[in-house]
């Protein structure tokens, strides 16, 4: 299996697609300005204890005050509360971790009340993302990840992942990370730690280290709730956890960020640094790799599959909901049974692909057609854990039910992604009744001209329909170079497959929107 990640760099977002074996199966999202990563790590305060809850509301600077409960302020938060107490005490010398002497661990099941204060300073870490109008989840059990390790300060325990099979490996790595690591810290080795040799596994723990002693140092500097450390951005963060000798190529379309991309894949697979591309095609990045139609035809209420087959995606406030149809689909010669077999396997194929793609956490329950045979569900369900193997999400499936019903939990740590991909008509706005089409590409040349010759902007990129775009290009004195020739070389019209029909954007040298859209007429 070839994996590839694509990266569009916007001006307001970065979106990162993974393809494995040119198919879409994860989109992330993210504004450039957005906050609040699972990873990072913040000086917050307490705002209000709930002892019905056992758990606090802490302020980490977002509108709704994040959540902490008892059970996540580890054993060891005596130790780390004593720790910080001494930084903040001497702003000057950072105290050093290994002299600190540990606390007597909290209980097990002891109440909030005894531990936490309204208006006490703690060091949390977030581990999850608000979601709808809940604030984050906190955790007190600090912890760097790296990509082969991950560092846990005041455990002093190694632990080794339960997906390394061989016991001789476990056993070769655990007392490896015992020889190297420093006095004080805990470490869990990551799978892909497997066979790795002690000079990258001591590289990056002094990596991890460093790290901490800047967040230490940044805590003594700090005054009140602030950002700590912030865990690596969403694109080098999933290299750091996706990557593996199947990626054959990453793709950027922005200097800066290719520039942070390569280097951290410089610094944990050397030989392997060129697989990072600087995509400079006038194209839209996402268009050339076939990921925008992807996207359009995987998003939505209804998701086609096989044949005629298609899925119904329905999401509530307590569970996503997935019933699957055979549609038109042409019946089997060898009877319903197997034509439903063979409809639902399609269908976990599918499934499984749209909980990566879509990130649907929480309670998922599936209605696949009726089987009657008690062979061909456990077919159905070897074949859905089969599937889910390679979801990086923490999950649990039950067999189906009588009912056919197949229902599972899978780790929610942020907000689904919803991607709106029906489109308004651009020139009604929605009423039902639009100008001419015929006329379109004279109001196009309009704009071009207001834009040129009132706004005096010569450089820009207009955006149209590919249909639009072939219509323009035709002949040898076409629309498009007949424009080029009026308006100057810097007037670039390209086709993107993202735009309705009749719609269209224009973008200046830097990327950024011109707002140009014709207002919202009232029609009567």
């Amino acid at each position: 299996m070839n994996s590839e990640l694509v990266v569009d760099v916007k001006p307001s977002e970065i979106s990162i697609a993974l393809l494995e074996d040119k198919r879409l199966v994860e989109i992330n999202q993210e504004g450039r300005e957005e906050q609040f990563a699972v990873g990072n790590i913040y000086m917050g305060r307490v705002k209000k204890l709930m002892p019905g809850l056992n758990a606090a509301f802490v302020d980490v600077g977002y509108d709704k005050d994040a959540f902490l409960h008892y059970l996540d302020l580890g054993s060891n938060f005596n130790t780390l509360t004593q720790f910080t107490t001494q930084a903040l005490s001497d702003r000057k010398k950072t105290p050093a971790i290994q002299k600190t002497k540990l606390q007597p661990e909290i209980e097990k099941n002891g109440s909030i009340n005894d531990i936490l204060k309204p208006g006490q300073d703690i060091l949390v870490q977030v581990t999850k993302e608000p979601i709808s109008t809940k604030g984050p989840r906190l955790t007190a059990e600090i912890s760097i990840a790296g990509r082969f390790l991950v560092l846990i300060p005041f455990a002093d325990k190694v632990s080794v992942s339960q997906k390394i099979k061989t016991e001789e490996e476990r056993q070769r790595l655990k007392q490896l990370i015992q020889s190297i690591k420093p006095k004080g810290f805990g470490v869990i080795v990551r799978t892909v730690a497997e066979d790795k040799k002690v000079a990258e596994l001591d590289n990056e723990l002094k990596i991890l280290v460093k790290r901490w002693e800047e967040a230490i140092a940044k805590v003594q500097q700090t005054k009140g709730v602030s950002l700590i450390l912030e865990e690596l951005g969403r694109t080098v963060g999933i290299i750091r956890d996706l990557f593996s000798p199947n990626f054959k190529h990453i793709h950027i379309n922005d200097p800066a960020v290719f520039t942070e991309v390569r280097d951290y894949v410089e610094l944990i697979a050397p030989d392997r640094k060129d697989i990072v591309k600087l995509y400079q095609d006038e194209a839209p990045i996402y268009d050339s790799f076939g990921i925008t139609k992807q996207i359009k035809s995987a998003f939505g209420k209804t998701v086609s599959f096989k044949n005629g087959a298609y899925l119904i995606i329905e999401h509530t406030e307590a569970l996503h909901v997935v019933d699957v149809n055979s549609g038109n689909r042409s019946k089997a010669g060898n009877g319903q049974e197997a034509n439903a077999l063979d409809v639902n396997l399609a269908a976990a194929d599918e499934i499984a692909r749209q909980l990566r793609l879509r990130d649907m956490g929480g309670i998922i329950v599936v209605d696949f057609i009726d089987m009657h045979e008690t062979e061909n569900r456990q077919k159905l369900f070897d074949r859905m854990r089969e599937n889910m193997a390679n979801d990086r999400a923490k999950h649990n499936i039950l067999p189906l039910s009588k009912f056919g019903l197949l229902q599972m939990t899978r780790q929610r740590v942020r907000p689904a992604i919803h991607i709106d991909i029906e489109e308004t008509c651009p020139t009604c706005y929605g009423h039902g009744k639009t100008k001419p089409s015929i006329l379109f590409t004279d109001q196009l040349e309009s704009k071009i001209d207001y834009l040129v010759n009132k706004l005096q902007i010569k450089d820009f990129t207009l955006q149209i329909h590919p249909y639009v775009d072939a219509y323009i290009s035709k002949g040898i004195l076409s629309m498009k170079w007949q424009w080029k020739r009026k308006f100057g070389k810097g007037c670039k019209v390209m086709a993107s497959q993202k735009l309705g029909f009749l719609q269209y954007k224009f973008y200046d040298k830097k990327g950024n929107e011109i707002d140009l859209q014709e207002e919202i007429e009232k029609i009567s």
